[in-house]
């Protein structure tokens, strides 16, 4: 087992308590988000008295005691429905011209700039609902999974509230929070600080994020626990599988503000030299501009296949049968598809950030390169491709890590614990 983390320094806290009654727990999330829903579930599944509010629309496939649905800025509109047994509440809707401003903005790094400029400007009448909100459930738990903008929001309804609020407010750190986030305006940074300072509890899921949310504003003596951020991976949905020949190269990340596709697509031709019979597929990018711009400028249309968005089941396949999974992002703390793809066995070629180090040790269990530079990604996917015996060595290595750090069957009940620690419940 490697010691990747000899010399850091975090706080575990003594998790052996137990729930007799069921927990009420208000959910602050992304609704659409697989990573918030895949952990929402687990306590759902085992009885607990789950709510949610999302600021982005949708149905969660769910059985909650309560769907909220309170849009900030450019969020879209709201739906009413049902959400498993229950009635989805809806808390204000969109003007239609927001929806199609949205529409005509074409690329994720445009979208981040305009949600970090108009945002923080929505989230106090935004924050007037979710007070309403917490004070009539009166929750045993607040957690936000994520600062902008959902522990952005939780911080600054608990602040208006004059309704006493015993509820501790756990906030879980995703991987670009504050390096990407945190600093992009004076108003973002302010709303960063007013949540660490204002939260109760803190989940990462690196090792990283702990200092750097002390730096926020996070107290020191305040619990804490790092553990995977979706609750780790279902060993039996995402298993070891067929791998198929010629290699599959895939990209699991979509189009997101820190992941370098520009890199991803300018390697291609060049790995293609070395060995024209190697495929790339990329999931939630079909009918995407940037995507098809840059594999038609490329002229690499034969060696691609761009997927459309894809339930978990076939990502799980594309996993299966892929041989090397690339994660070119420059901000992440530990992405999911990441463990995903070391869970079934794919060798993991990953942009050099310090949080994918907690993960991979460069050429003993995968590969690590500047996520800026083409032709260092095509390196790193030809030395991959070319030596079957460092494949094999890191499947087996990747398997054991898995198992050890992220099976959802051991780190769910970690978070159950943690949780009944913050809110006292004895058995």
């Amino acid at each position: 087992r490697f010691n990747f983390l000899r010399g850091r320094q975090t706080k575990f806290l003594n998790l052996s308590v137990e729930t007799s009654n069921p927990m009420k727990i208000l959910f602050i999330a992304d609704g659409r988000s697989a990573i918030a829903l895949n952990w929402i579930r687990y306590f759902v599944e085992r009885g607990e008295e789950v709510h949610l509010v999302s600021i982005y629309p949708g149905a969660p496939p769910l059985d909650l005691a309560s769907y909220t649905f309170i849009p900030v800025a450019f969020s879209g509109a709201a739906v009413e429905g049902t959400v498993g047994k229950k009635r989805v509440r809806s808390a204000g809707t969109l003007t239609h011209l927001r929806q199609r401003i949205l529409q005509w903005v074409g690329t994720p790094k445009v979208r981040t700039y305009l949600r970090h400029q108009f945002v923080p400007r929505s989230l106090p009448t935004a924050a007037i609902k979710l007070n309403t909100l917490i004070s009539e459930l009166q929750p045993d738990l607040i957690h936000a999974m994520r600062v902008p903008y959902e522990g952005m929001l939780t911080s600054v309804a608990l602040e208006q509230t004059n309704t006493p609020i015993s509820a501790p407010f756990l906030m879980s750190i995703w991987g670009n929070d504050f390096t990407l986030h945190a600093n992009s305006t004076p108003k973002m940074a302010a709303l960063t600080r007013q949540t660490l300072r204002r939260a109760d509890a803190l989940h990462t899921d690196c090792y990283r994020d702990q200092p750097l949310a002390y730096s926020w504003g996070f107290g020191a003596q305040k619990p804490a626990i790092i553990i995977p951020g979706a609750g780790g991976i279902q060993l039996d949905d995402f298993r070891p599988g067929k791998k198929e020949e010629p290699p599959i190269v895939f990209n699991p990340r979509g189009l997101r503000a820190y992941v370098r596709n520009d890199t991803f697509f300018q390697a291609i031709p060049l790995v293609l030299a070395a060995h024209p019979q190697i495929r790339f597929v990329c999931s939630a990018m079909a009918g995407q501009p940037e995507p098809e711009r840059w594999v038609e400028s490329l002229g690499i249309q034969s060696a691609v296949t761009l997927l459309p968005a894809i339930p978990r089941t076939e990502m799980a396949q594309w996993f299966q049968k892929s041989q090397i999974v690339v994660s070119p992002s420059i901000h992440d703390g530990t992405p999911n598809t990441l463990l995903e793809g070391l869970a079934v066995g794919c060798f993991p070629v990953a942009g050099d950030i310090e949080t994918l180090r907690e993960w991979i040790m460069p050429g003993v269990n995968g590969l690590l390169f500047d996520p800026g530079n083409p032709e260092e990604l095509a390196e790193a996917i030809i030395l991959a491709v070319e030596n079957p015996e460092l494949r094999n060595r890191a499947k087996e290595q990747n398997l054991r890590i898995i198992q050890e750090r992220a099976d959802y069957q051991t780190v769910m009940p970690k978070a159950m614990n943690f949780y009944s620690k913050l809110c006292g419940f004895r058995k």
